[in-house]
Parts: C-alpha cells; structure tokens; sequence
C-alpha cells in the first residue's frame, strides 16, 4: 500500500461551509476518495483555512473540491493554497469562488452544473406544462368562485397542442429542456446570440431573434446567465410584445427581467408568470409580484436539493478522481467559457 505521503498520489481536500458539506456529501461519497489510489484525502471533513491545523493540511491540497460557501479562492485564500492544481466544484456557477485570474494562472476547474441543470430542466419543464393548462387562472377562478371557470371564454387558448414554447438561452438547463419538450406536441424555437453554426444545427430547434420569440411564443421559458449583456434583456418593451395569454418562466436569475415592467403586464391581466428566480432573494413583503394575478413565486428551489444534491457530488467527485488520474477534467471550464456561463 502506498505511503499516505507518497508523491505518486494527489492530496485532496473537501474546501467549504460544513452545513454545505453535510447536505451534499454522504459517506459513500468520501469513502470513495479514500478508496481512489490515486488520491491521498487529507481530511474526511472539510478544511477550515481559519484553523491552523487544517491551514497546514491545505498547502498540501493540489485538488479542492469546493461547493456552496467557498470562499473565493484569491488574496489570502489563494494564499493558503500553494500547491493547488484543481478546483472540483460541487455546485453550479463556479463565480462565486473562482476567478478569472486563477483560471489564467492555469488551474483546472469543473463545475457540477450539469448536473444541477437536470432537476432546473425537469422544473420548467413541468412549468410549461402547468403553464400551458392554465393552472394558476383555473386555480384562482375556482377558488374564488366554487365553480369550474370557462376556459374559452377566458383566454385565446388553453393547452399544449401546437403551441409555441420559447427557449432563451441553448444552456445546459436549455438544452436539457429542448429535449423534454420533444415529448410534447409544441414547436420549439430558441435565441442564443452565443451558438455557431453546428451549435445551431444540433439543437434540433429553429433559432430565431429574441425579440421575435418574446413576441411569437405562447410560452417562454429563460435559461441564459447574468452577464453584463443579458441583463434587464427582458425589458419592458419585450414584455408589452408577449401575446395575450402568454407566459413567462424564470428560472435562471431574477435580473434578467424588468420587474416592474412584468408586474404591469400581470397587473394588467393577460400573461401569467412562473417565478423561480427574483432580482432580490427573499421577494420583499409589498412587491407587486406578490399580489400580482396568474403569477407563481417559488422559493428559488428548482435547483438541486434534498436527494438531487447527490448528483452533485457525485459528479464533483468522479471529477476529482479523473484528474488525479489523467491529469485533466472531463469537461473542464476554460476562460473562454467561464465568459458566457452563469
């Protein structure tokens, strides 16, 4: 059996928040890593750079595996990480502990956003079911009134079938849903300004502007990330061009909408809205989007939780595994890509 020290193997270590730790990792997942010849696990639990023990056992640390918490890895942080090589990371977005600079520096990373993007695809999926049935207006007429409400008279159309169903942004999540709408009868268009010409031809969807699919779908469901450019990109004049009837879907960040230019349009009757996701998080008591008719706000839960955090780690860990063995990510994030993802 290898030296615990020997230099054959890399030493890694779990960085983050213990109450993130015992929400995504069970003892399988670390048995795993002490089980790996290729790795030498410094700790079963995670390190604290605050704790001078465990500050020692961090300089040692080539591979982190990081999640919910973790503090960003530069200044002091990066300091305490001298010989790190790779950052396995158990969440989605890596832009709260990663930068730019470190990427450049050339540390690897890998995010577990494919993975957490399998329960968001199957919420908005859900959501566009939901949402094509008319639940939220049948839900508050029959409340309200003890009766079955008249769809048809109500609004232009109640249903899936051969609906225009909207796809903003070819993401993972976005991609992951274009695959399960094909088990509807909808027609599927998408906008995503990043695609080339073989992107576009696998998609299996007809990408058009996004200006013409706010303005053309039935139902439109976001899945782009919070850049400079994608903010506020659905603004208040796409919104006054969303047909009677339409609706929209929020799962990605909440500052890709103009809120207040929604809670017009839901004010004022016609659309209906499926909220994940808000600019601020909680929702303040007294936003219009509360009281707001045909309008579901959820507690930004479509995301891994409970059970489906086991995927994240997965994934986090087959990485970790992978580099030590190869000396490379699967699905490594690479500066260009770390431009245009959440």
């Amino acid at each position: 059996m290898p030296h615990p020290e020997d230099p054959a193997r890399r030493a890694v270590a779990f960085l983050m928040p213990d109450r993130t730790f015992a929400s995504v990792f069970d003892a399988p997942d670390v048995a795993r890593l002490i089980a790996e010849p290729s790795l030498e696990l410094l700790s079963p639990e995670p390190l604290d750079p605050r704790d001078l023990a465990d500050r020692e056992l961090l300089s040692r640390a080539e591979i982190v595996i990081t999640g919910w918490g973790t503090p960003v890895i530069e200044g002091e942080m990066r300091g305490a990480l001298p010989a790190l090589a790779a950052v396995s990371h158990a969440a989605g977005t890596v832009r709260p502990v990663v930068t730019d600079a470190l990427l450049d520096e050339g540390v690897a990373v890998a995010s577990a956003a494919g993975a957490n993007a399998v329960p968001v695809a199957e919420f908005a999926f859900a959501m566009v079911v939901l949402a094509a049935k008319r639940v939220l207006w049948a839900e508050e007429g029959y409340r309200a009134s003890g009766r079955q409400p008249d769809a048809r008279a109500a609004w232009p159309w109640i249903g899936s079938h051969g609906i225009r169903v909207g796809v903003v942004g070819a993401s993972h999540v976005g991609q992951l849903v274009i695959e399960r709408l094909g088990s509807l009868d909808v027609e599927v268009v998408v906008s995503d300004p990043t695609l080339d010409a073989d992107q576009r031809r696998a998609l299996g969807a007809e990408v058009v502007p996004l200006e013409e699919l706010v303005a053309t779908s039935d139902v439109v469901t976001l899945h782009a990330p919070s850049l400079p450019s994608t903010r506020g990109m659905i603004g208040r004049e796409a919104i006054a061009s969303m047909k009677p009837g339409a609706a929209l879907i929020n799962t990605a960040r909440g500052e890709l909408v103009d809120e207040e230019a929604l809670a017009d349009r839901l004010e004022a009757g016609d659309i209906a809205a499926f909220l994940d996701v808000t600019a601020r998080e909680p929702l303040p008591a007294g936003d219009r989007l509360w009281s707001a008719p045909n309008t579901l706000l959820t507690p930004h839960l479509a995301g891994s939780v409970g059970n489906e955090n086991g995927r994240l780690a997965a994934h986090a860990v087959d990485e970790a595994i992978r580099f030590a063995r190869t000396g490379a990510f699967a699905d490594a994030i690479t500066p260009r890509r770390m431009a245009v993802i959440a």
